[in-house]
């Protein structure tokens, strides 16, 4: 019965590890995104680490995949198994301080595929941490499938074909998009609620500061503020959370105007998407103009979609010679939109009809 328990373990616990590595493998840009909002203040403060997210983001992931397939062939067994209870511990602990603390809603366990809430990511570890436990009780048990030679070879090729589809997915796309904005959805549709849906219920909190100390009422409370008591602040507390439609933050602002329901009926739309120019790679912004003047030829309308500032977007105008309005969103859509920055998206009447990364602008269908 221990052996079957063990084996059971192994397999679970191997399936599971490259299922989630293989998922963010996909898109590590998008898995780095979610590690530097672990990096920011709100959550651990080490800002010093978000220049490196995606390098973390990448060790992490090829090694979740790595370390799945050394368990499920039996390659080092002791090493493999310290590590993954190593990894699950560190897990465990990222999951369960966004979930006490609410700091971070999504922890990308499995990307853009499944999105899991904090408590359910904690809950998800609490389990793959006691099947762990009993493959480090049970270390003897786990008996390697191949001959040493066999067993190299697997280990490498794993590693090898895990770096590959990282370096290959970082300079095009994702193999597979999960996201709202991918080829064939429509962002109109994305952004309707249905009819019926439920609906958040918000309770306001009232901040007062009472004998020097800031003091929360509700709103029944109100009648029990004391006097001379100073209002501070008001806040909306979520009791429970509505139906939220996939897109729910998408604008194109100018001049501080929201243009997108003009602009999505557009038949013809060439949208250029560099959440922060100061960032954007020098190559693909040197390309913008000219695709933008390949594109206006025919018949397509271009624009760019950025959360720069306007001195930043006067700067890279100016510098690049561009043409083409910029229009703003907030750098959170922007990044699901697609990852390469800049990238190119075509858009028939709100549908996406092709997105390409910098690297890939040959393959632009006009």
């Amino acid at each position: 019965m221990k052996n079957i328990i063990t084996q059971f373990s192994r397999i679970f616990v191997g399936v599971l590890f490259i299922i989630s590595g293989l998922i963010k493998l996909n898109d590590p840009v998008g898995f780095s995104y979610k590690l530097a909002e672990y990096f920011s203040e709100p959550v651990f403060n080490m800002p010093f680490f978000v220049p490196f997210s995606l390098a973390i983001a990448l060790f992490i992931v090829i090694l979740e995949v790595v370390l799945g397939v050394m368990l499920l062939i039996g390659f080092k067994s002791k090493l493999t198994i310290w590590l993954l209870l190593l990894l699950i511990i560190k897990f465990t602990f990222l999951t369960f301080y966004s979930a006490y603390f609410d700091v971070v809603k999504d922890c990308g366990c499995f990307g853009d595929a499944l999105h899991l809430t904090p408590w359910q990511s904690f809950t998800k570890d609490i389990v793959l941490l006691f099947f762990i436990l009993i493959l480090f009780m049970n270390m003897k048990l786990i008996k390697p499938l191949f001959s040493d030679k066999i067993q190299n070879s697997l280990a490498l090729l794993s590693f090898i074909l895990c770096g590959f589809m990282g370096y290959w997915v970082i300079n095009h796309l994702p193999l597979k998009d999960f996201r709202a904005y991918k080829v064939g959805n429509n962002i109109q549709k994305g952004m309707e609620i249905p009819e019926g849906a439920p609906k958040s219920v918000v309770e306001m909190i009232f901040i007062y500061k009472v004998n020097g100390v800031d003091k929360e009422f509700s709103e029944k409370d109100l009648s029990n503020i004391p006097a001379g008591a100073t209002f501070v602040d008001r806040k909306d507390k979520v009791i429970s959370e509505g139906y939220v439609p996939p897109i729910h933050d998408f604008v194109m602002e100018k001049d501080g105007s929201d243009y997108k329901e003009e602009l999505l009926q557009e038949p013809k739309l060439l949208m250029i998407v560099a959440y922060d120019l100061a960032l954007a790679n020098a190559d693909g912004l040197a390309k913008m103009e000219q695709i933008s003047k390949t594109a206006s030829a025919k018949g397509y309308k271009t624009i760019g979609m950025t959360a720069s500032t306007p001195e930043e977007i006067a700067k890279i105008k100016k510098q690049y010679g561009i043409t083409f309005d910029f229009y703003f969103c907030d750098a959170i859509p922007l990044k699901t939109i697609e990852r390469a920055n800049p990238s190119f998206v075509i858009l028939e009447k709100g549908t996406v009809k092709q997105k390409v990364h910098y690297n890939d602008t040959d393959d632009l269908a006009f």
